[in-house]
């Protein structure tokens, strides 16, 4: 009997003896099976907990199946019988890799086919699940192609993870069919249903740099593409990070907020007229106001013409024809809201030959933006804007050993890196007044000062002050990187408002666990280290008086706060009743570029997340003044009334023109 045998009988007698394919009736799970599954999950994960390298490949995928079964236990109450089989295929699972991974073995690292795979997400340290389909004539030492392929609409339930990983997992033996074709695919979870915004936006990247570390992956030749849900995050990932892939294949997906809102079906919530700092944070997530950006990288669209969702890929080749384009949609005759297969081939044929041409090193390149966010399309960088949320547009052309950048338009400080471009030019000759410099070695910055733009020696390149390429706001941004909440455990200057304050950070909690599938990071403020100022996103709770590093920071904050007022936008609050919340720099020393966040989790709220995912735009933009609304009683949830919000200026200060209620 060899070692890894041993080891799974080892961990096989840890786990449950309980006959769990015994749970084929429809309906909730006995106590019995409930205490014995959930021992189970506890026992995995306690096995996971006393592993070494928390962080290798092996760890990640052997706790996949612990985390989707503990998601499951959690939400989910009554089961189906292919979802009861799904919990008894985790338990075996579980069993399979904790062995493996005790043994110091993972013999699925080498495997063809399907593949249910796992990381460690630096946003908060949890593990997230990913799909891999491997074809049979990958060869380690060549490079290959990639296709991230986003999933569709799924409501978020316990089981969600456990529905997903069963569509790659089929054992970690050799099995058939493999696929014969030309590319990896790769599938990300993106945290279940966002369209692949916040979070699930970052967890598409980190699962491309996961597979990018196990397998030879040529960064040249990666494509995206999805249908339905998956479409919308193509064109959403696609259109605003262009030099990340070299071909876009959206299937019928929604590129706007408020028209897509007014699809004819009964469950859609209209989106109608809104307060101008929630319009303008539209212009963040709406696709189409990127449509420029396919003149960077190749969309080839598709769509049924009979599919409910028809007019989004209107509007976007309306978008494209404003800028000059022509936007390829091929339509499916006759079929509705559905992949046909003739139609997807002709786009997978037309996908193939823009990645034949790749690499690329465009001599001409045209870039729009509306936030720093999104600020970079390979040679080009955009640096600071004088107006966040207004279309930003950058272009430049290389000719005859000139570097031509036509007058950069709400754009006041770019850099060229000069060593993605094609060749080297000479001169650089930039705006309306064609201002010309001798193109430098390296990094190229320019910066529009008293009404000219100015070549910026190398010193000063890293003196970019305000608004910045993530620093950029808004409050939802700060939990798409590394992020930690911090409870106050001081005296707090006014009880009521510290209530409200650990209230919003337990339902913070409960909404991220439940919808962005991971325990949200928390620490006391006695306990926060150099380390967690350095490389996290503080998201402190509390007032100056309960929370130390609130007190700590409120000298560099932009707001006056005392026991009886709060002064913040211009105007003044009594401190017994409001609550200040907004995103800045963090000011602290040692903190570099991280956010400071006070008193707010994401701006939106399960209403929400539990809805429809195209109304997960930011509610408060940079700053809030709330008025709590503190529940009579513990079973009544606590809620606040937004008295004022709106966006700070690119110095990240109040401006004149801050928006209110």
């Amino acid at each position: 009997m060899t070692r890894y045998f041993r080891l799974l009988i080892i961990v096989s007698l840890a786990a449950s003896v309980w006959p769990i394919t015994a749970l084929g009736q429809t309906g909730p799970l006995s106590e019995t099976q409930r205490n014995v599954l959930e021992q189970d999950a506890w026992r995995f994960q306690a096995m996971l907990d006393r592993q070494h390298g928390h962080e290798s490949p092996a760890w990640a995928d052997a706790a996949i199946f612990t985390k989707g079964l503990t998601w499951a236990l959690k939400y989910d109450r009554e089961f189906s019988p292919a979802q009861t089989q799904l919990l008894d295929r985790a338990v075996t699972r579980s069993q399979e890799r904790l062995a493996a991974l005790t043994a110091g073995t993972s013999a699925w690292k080498d495997r063809r086919g399907k593949l249910a795979l796992g990381y460690v997400s630096r946003v908060d340290g949890s593990v997230q699940p990913y799909g891999v389909i491997v074809p049979r004539n990958y060869d380690p030492s060549e490079s290959i192609r990639l296709d991230v392929v986003l999933h569709g609409s799924t409501r978020p339930v316990g089981i969600s993870e456990l529905k997903f990983i069963a569509r790659f997992d089929t054992g970690d033996g050799e099995t058939s069919p493999v696929p014969e074709q030309s590319f990896i695919e790769l599938h990300p979870l993106g945290r279940v249903e966002n369209c692949y915004r916040w979070s699930g936006e970052t967890d598409v990247f980190e699962a491309i740099e996961d597979v990018c570390r196990r397998y030879n992956i040529d960064r040249n030749r990666i494509v995206l593409r999805g249908m339905s849900m998956g479409a919308s995050g193509t064109w959403h990932l696609g259109l605003k990070y262009p030099d990340r892939f070299v071909a876009l294949g959206p299937y019928c997906g929604y590129v706007d907020t408020h028209r897509f809102s007014e699809t004819p079906l009964k469950n859609f919530i209209r989106v109608g007229p809104l307060p101008d700092y929630q319009e303008r944070g539209l212009h963040m997530l709406d696709s189409v106001d990127y449509a420029a950006n396919a003149g960077v990288v190749p969309a080839i669209a598709c769509i049924g013409e009979k599919d409910v969702f028809f007019q989004a890929h209107v509007i976007m080749g309306e978008a494209m024809r404003r800028e000059g384009l022509k936007m390829v949609n091929l339509i499916s005759p006759g079929t509705g809201h559905v992949i046909d297969p003739v139609t997807h081939a002709e786009q997978m044929k037309r996908i193939a030959q823009y990645v034949a041409a790749a690499p690329r090193r465009p001599r001409e390149l045209r870039f729009v933006t509306w936030t720093l966010k999104y600020n970079r399309c390979h040679w080009l960088e955009v640096l600071q804007l004088e107006q966040h949320y207004v279309r930003a547009e950058l272009s430049a052309k290389l000719a005859d050993g000139v570097l031509v950048v036509a007058e950069p338009q709400n754009i006041t400080r770019f850099a060229i890196r000069s060593n993605e471009l094609p060749e080297r030019p000479r001169r650089i000759r930039i705006g309306a007044s064609a201002s010309e410099f001798p193109f430098p070695d390296g990094r190229v910055e320019l910066e529009h000062i008293d009404g000219k733009w100015q070549l910026m020696d190398e010193g000063s390149h890293s003196k970019v002050s305000g608004k910045r390429p993530g620093l950029q706001g808004p409050i939802d941004d700060a939990f798409t990187t590394p992020f930690l909440c911090v409870r106050g455990t001081g005296q707090p200057w006014n009880a009521d408002m510290q209530k409200y304050a650990e209230a919003s950070l337990r339902r913070f909690a409960e909404e991220w666990h439940h919808y962005f599938r991971g325990e949200l990071p928390i620490k006391n403020d006695v306990d926060v280290t150099e380390d967690d100022i350095r490389t996290r996103n503080l998201i402190l709770f509390g007032d100056p008086g309960s929370n130390k590093w609130i007190a700590e920071t409120l000298p560099h904050l932009p707001l006056s706060w005392s026991r009886d007022l709060l002064h913040m936008g211009g105007q003044d609050y009594s401190a017994a009743d409001h609550v200040p919340a907004f995103i800045t720099p963090n000011p602290l020393p040692g903190a570099g570029e991280r956010y400071v966040v006070l008193n707010s989790g994401h701006t939106f709220r399960e209403t929400e997340l539990a809805s429809l995912n195209y109304l997960l735009f930011p509610r408060w933009g940079d700053w809030a003044v709330l008025k709590p609304v503190l529940p009579v009683n513990e079973s009544m949830p606590v809620t606040e009334q937004v008295l004022r919000a709106g966006y700070f200026d690119e110095q990240w200060r109040f401006s004149r023109t801050s928006s209110s209620r």
